[in-house]
């Protein structure tokens, strides 16, 4: 098994010339965008600044960090965007959850400097590469920092799936899917599927088979250069691969979904006020004790 090495991507040190997008869907966003371009103006060097998830105008201006203003969604969007491209992100939440857009709009500001100067803040993830094949062609391929989720659709009939990995052949999986998914993504989808939760930096790949028919498939984390062949053998009218909750394309017998790690990281910056596991304790309140009053 040959292992996967992504290609060096640099991290400039320190971070000189910032992009600003925001998410033109939240009412809020274009105020917050207008201060905090008033707050950096006289502290680097902004480069641009829209209300867009597209984050290619960014690297056309020589970027070296893309300030993104939304939640974790806006983010995915972004990075997604980006390709092979890959830069810093850094993201404030005006969302929900935050995962991955770990700063508020007041921690920003308050972890300014360090967020310019300090490279150990940008984490490095795995991301995913995926295709649909049809016969000899390629009808669709896609970058996934969450999953990619094969999902039966109407008419909701059990759908079958074969699945191959480096090559060999591992299961067939009857029900409503499978998810293949990133650490990263492994508290999205995946987790309310039962998959396990592991830790971002991790470098693995996980797979979690959707309502299987079936007691004895189970979720399964395997090496992160695992390349995954999953032949669609039975489909109903609605079957679709799903990148992300974001871009979908409609799958029929007989295609081909191809899934591998991509060459480039995803690199968001962290928030270093907050522990590791902060997020999965405070917003999803792991292993909290049952009130007994």
């Amino acid at each position: 098994m040959t292992a996967v090495s992504p290609r060096p991507q640099g991290i400039p040190t320190p971070i000189r010339k910032l992009f600003f997008l925001g998410n033109p869907e939240k009412r809020e966003c274009g105020a917050v965008l207008q201060s905090l371009l008033g707050f950096v103006k006289s502290r680097c060097e902004v480069v641009g600044s829209e209300l867009s998830a597209d984050g290619r105008k960014a690297i056309a201006a020589g970027a070296d960090a893309i300030v993104i203003l939304g939640g974790d969604g806006t983010l995915i969007g972004v990075a997604r965007s980006l390709g092979r491209d890959q830069i810093p992100l850094i993201g404030v939440n005006l969302g929900k959850l935050g995962f991955l857009a770990e700063f508020s709009v007041e921690e920003f500001r308050g972890m300014f400097d360090r967020i310019l100067r300090d490279a150990s803040l940008v984490n490095r993830r795995l991301v995913l590469k995926s295709s649909v094949e049809r016969g000899s062609a390629t009808l669709y391929s896609a970058v996934a920092v969450n999953d990619c989720v094969i999902h039966a659709g109407p008419p909701f009939r059990v759908i079958t799936l074969a699945v191959e990995i480096n090559g060999r052949p591992l299961t067939e999986v009857s029900g409503d899917g499978l998810i293949v998914g990133t650490p990263t993504g492994s508290t999205a989808h995946s987790l309310s599927a039962g998959g396990p939760i592991v830790q971002p930096g991790v470098s693995a790949i996980v797979m979690t088979p959707l309502c299987p028919h079936s007691l004895t498939h189970k979720a399964i984390v395997m090496e992160s250069d695992a390349r995954i062949t999953i032949r669609i053998d039975r489909a109903n009218a609605g079957t679709t691969a799903i990148i992300d909750g974001q871009a979908s394309w409609p799958l029929r017998a007989g295609d081909l979904v191809q899934l591998s790690r991509f060459e480039h990281d995803l690199l968001p910056v962290r928030n270093p006020l907050h522990p590791p596991w902060h997020k999965l304790v405070t917003k999803l309140h792991w292993g909290k004790l049952p009130n007994y009053d």
